[in-house]
């Protein structure tokens, strides 16, 4: 049953909550210090012909159970829970009135496998970038938690007014 509120920034405009959706991204570095970086297929309902982390939604399970069945079920990509870690957060309404998100991206320091297109309806490259040198376009947040992290920073808010 939603929870009635009186109509604040945390509210819709009917006084029900609006509970923020859960995203997990992975932050992998290759022995080059490159970032793991997707093309994402021209057709998907978010940010089509752009560059982002690999990511996905927890669907009943824990982060970081998330990011391993994501990485596997993307990329191929074999992660034991253990060797992951968290790197930063993101808070962030991607346009006004839209559903907030909150966006928890994780570093792997160890992992089998290499990168293959698995979803290619989804993704239609793997590649691995230097920050220095990130490929455009990509999803600002995206950018944002890769300099975040190279910079020593945990979290950002993007969006909130």
């Amino acid at each position: 049953m939603p929870h009635s509120a009186a109509p604040g920034p945390n509210t819709g405009t009917a006084g029900e909550t609006v509970l923020n959706v859960v995203g997990v991204h992975l932050y992998l570095e290759d022995g080059q210090g490159r970032v793991l970086l997707g093309l994402r297929h021209p057709d998907s309902a978010y940010a089509g012909n752009v560059h982002h982390l690999l990511a996905g939604h927890c669907e009943q399970e824990s982060a970081v159970s998330c990011l391993v069945r994501e990485a596997e079920e993307e990329a191929g990509l074999l992660i034991d829970p253990a060797d992951v870690e968290f790197a930063y957060a993101i808070h962030l309404v991607d346009e006004p009135g839209t559903q907030p998100r909150i966006q928890l991206v994780f570093r792997a320091r160890r992992w089998k496998g290499t990168p293959e297109l698995r979803e290619p309806d989804r993704c239609v490259s793997w590649g691995w970038w230097h920050p220095d040198a990130l490929p455009t376009p990509i999803v600002p947040y995206a950018r944002a938690a890769i300099e975040g992290i190279r910079a020593g920073r945990t979290y950002a808010e993007i969006g909130w007014t």
